[in-house]
């Protein structure tokens, strides 16, 4: 006499459901099993009921999964959202290069140091064709499309107005990605620009207020971070 058990896979082997994959797209993505780049598929499926291994009912949709095709795990789709290592590092490369401009802009470029410091950073973030008279033209740039600045008021509203827009639209997707110490490593960069020709200046302050916010730091753990920098260690 079957146990239960036995019925049930009886029952299995009888009948069950079957789910028909079509691909939708393809592309290139950060497989978390993998651990890496590889290449993907969308795919979208279809359910149906099968007996003796015969699909003949269609049972509805079974939604939509990314497969990668290198080790054949399927993720949901907003696996998709999280950036390639290639899109991620110049994500990066873009942050630090934004808060570079926008610390300048607000602190001015008269300083060679502050250039100096200013190249040696965005370099060190992976630009390594960027120059000081780089920085400068772009800077200068800015400052003609929102007005000169002195470093004071206007400047700081200046930035505020263009520059500050601009640090949401970079660091906002990018925060997401970043583990706390990374966020505050950017931070901590443009704080380091700030810093290179004396204290922070007011509209310096407000720039890199923006950059923690932007980066998903609280406010008071940004204040604690720029005034930790200002001490040498």
């Amino acid at each position: 006499m079957r146990t239960a058990k036995g019925q049930r896979a009886l029952r299995l082997r009888i009948y069950g459901t079957r789910t028909a994959w079509d691909t939708v797209g393809d592309g290139e993505f950060f497989c978390p099993c993998c651990g890496g780049d590889r290449n993907y598929r969308r795919l979208t499926g279809r359910q149906r009921l099968t007996v003796l291994g015969l699909p003949l009912l269609a049972r509805g949709s079974a939604g939509s999964v990314v497969e990668c095709t290198a080790c054949g795990t399927h993720f949901e789709p907003g696996t998709l959202d999280h950036p390639t290592t290639t899109r991620f590092s110049a994500m990066l490369r873009e942050a630090v290069h934004t808060v570079t401009l926008a610390v300048l802009a607000a602190g001015g470029t008269t300083s060679r140091t502050v250039l100096e410091t200013a190249a040696a950073v965005v370099r060190d973030a992976g630009l390594d064709d960027c120059s000081q008279e780089q920085l400068f033209t772009i800077v200068e740039v800015l400052a003609a499309d929102t007005g000169p600045g002195d470093g004071t008021g206007p400047a700081a509203e200046a930035c505020g107005a263009a520059l500050a827009i601009e640090l949401h639209e970079v660091l906002n997707p990018l925060a997401p990605h970043l583990a706390v110490a990374g966020r505050e490593a950017v931070l901590l960069r443009g704080a380091r620009i700030a810093l290179a020709d004396g204290p922070y200046s007011q509209a310096e302050r407000e720039v890199l207020t923006t950059v923690g916010g932007a980066l998903r730091l609280c406010p008071a753990d940004t204040a604690k971070l720029l005034e930790a920098a200002r001490t040498p260690s």
